[in-house]
């Protein structure tokens, strides 16, 4: 019976991150203006230390994303005027993602907006309630990232 309650809570885990995931999606297109992608590119790309950009392959390693996804993205992005890709200055195939004083600004704009989509996510949560959710989440993420460790060595073995 264990077993079984088990299976059972770790589906409605999974099922209510799924959930959770798609209402954030929504919600920050309507209440950001921007999507979930969209908004971690640019507060990656804001961060203390990148004002000179980010590799293309280093911005898909930190956002977790797929290339195709994040080409799309930062198409957008810099068609908008937010973004633009340069050459990297120690390889010349590379590109290397910044930020734009444009984008900077627009980053800026909605800072306060950012504030209180957060305030009102986490209004039923208190400050160490937060502060664990945030331990707990990671330490599903790296269980995750686990996984797909373990599954890269047996596919690449099918495939020799």
């Amino acid at each position: 019976m264990a077993i079984q309650d088990d299976k059972s809570v770790a589906n409605r885990l999974f099922f209510r991150l799924f959930q959770a995931s798609n209402i954030l999606q929504k919600q920050t297109v309507s209440a950001v203006g921007l999507t979930t992608v969209q908004w971690a590119v640019l507060g990656a790309l804001s961060r203390r230390g990148y004002e000179q950009g980010i590799a293309f392959n280093d911005l898909i390693e930190y956002l977790i994303v797929s290339r195709q996804n994040l080409d799309g993205v930062l198409k957008r992005l810099e068609r908008e005027g937010h973004v633009k890709r340069t050459p990297h200055p120690d390889d010349g195939r590379a590109r290397l993602i910044l930020l734009t004083e444009q984008g900077r600004a627009y980053w800026e704009s909605l800072q306060p907006k950012i504030h209180e989509f957060y305030a009102q996510g986490l209004s039923h949560l208190t400050f160490d309630e937060t502060v664990s959710l945030l331990h707990y989440l990671n330490k599903f993420q790296k269980d995750l990232q686990a996984i797909a460790m373990q599954e890269t060595p047996t596919a690449e073995r099918e495939e020799s």
